[in-house]
């Protein structure tokens, strides 16, 4: 089974970082390692990266620094440059991945050679009715989330490519000084400019924050009119359906009901990023033999 890499670009994440870690490295087969790719930090994101690192000295962790350009493209570029596994897994620093989604995501791409780009659905880890979330996200991403009539556009917080095709696009995906566009997409269509395969698996999941739900609505229309930007930075490629229109009309109400279930959670003393895989975790923990006391 081939090897991969988990790809975490951080800025100012000491929220979320180590139960990102957790999550990365409490899997059902070991990830071949992962980089935690630091730009500029000005909080405590590093201290609590070499702490976990200093008490999980087993775990396959490593924090790299970026400090030339301040950015999300020239960090990911960077810790996908200094990777070393056959697939490069990318996320951020407050997702929290499935247990099983390395070997997912190792299976995909051991099964299907040609295969060069995966991604799958999320879930929102802070906010409430999960299961019914995660089938409308996949139902969006399976219905919406395509170019060209059909071909799968990655998603930056759940995506993976294999190690031989970034090699070639590397290159040729777009700087973005202005940061006007996604990152995520801007992959995917350079994946498909040499016609390589990009894949959707719904098994390939991760959960994610809503916290950019908790904007304003002109800073939230702004991002999504990075759908645009993107296409028209890549004339040759086209879509049919706009999944910007289905987030903009999700968000009034997730834009109330987000700080309200976190007031909820706190009341609780929750942290929902820890929690969010704990049932599967203590399973796959029993299963090796390990002793959860």
């Amino acid at each position: 089974m081939l090897s991969v890499s988990i790809v975490i670009p951080a800025w100012n994440e000491q929220d979320r970082i180590a139960d990102c870690l957790t999550n990365a490295t409490l899997q059902s087969v070991t990830p071949h390692e992962v980089i935690i790719v630091d730009n500029r930090s000005t909080d405590d994101t590093c201290r609590i990266v070499e702490q976990f690192m200093a008490e999980n000295p087993e775990a396959p962790v490593r924090l790299l620094h970026q400090d030339s350009e301040q950015g999300l493209i020239p960090t990911r570029n960077y810790g996908f440059s200094h990777a070393t596994g056959d697939v490069l897994g990318r996320i951020d620093a407050d997702c929290m991945l499935k247990p099983d989604w390395v070997e997912v995501v190792a299976g995909l791409f051991t099964d299907d050679p040609e295969a060069m780009g995966a991604t799958g659905p999320v879930v929102y880890y802070d906010m409430p009715a999960k299961h019914m979330a995660l089938r409308g996200d996949d139902r969006v991403r399976r219905t919406t989330y395509r170019a060209d009539g059909g071909q799968v556009l990655l998603f930056g917080s759940n995506m993976a490519v294999r190690a031989s095709a970034w090699q070639i696009i590397a290159n040729q995906v777009c700087r973005d000084p202005d940061d006007v566009m996604h990152e995520d997409i801007d992959i995917s269509l350079h994946l498909l400019d040499n016609d390589m395969k990009t894949v959707y698996s719904r098994s390939m999941i991760c959960a994610i924050s809503a916290r950019r739900m908790d904007t304003s609505l002109i800073s939230f229309r702004n991002y999504m009119k990075r759908f645009r930007n993107t296409f028209a930075a890549h004339p040759d490629h086209w879509r049919r359906h706009k999944t910007e229109r289905a987030l903009i009309s999700l968000y009034p109400g997730l834009r109330l009901l987000y700080p309200v279930y976190q007031k909820y959670l706190d009341l609780l003393d929750v942290n929902p990023a820890e929690r969010i895989w704990l049932g599967e975790q203590i399973e796959l923990a029993e299963s090796e033999g390990e002793d959860l006391d």
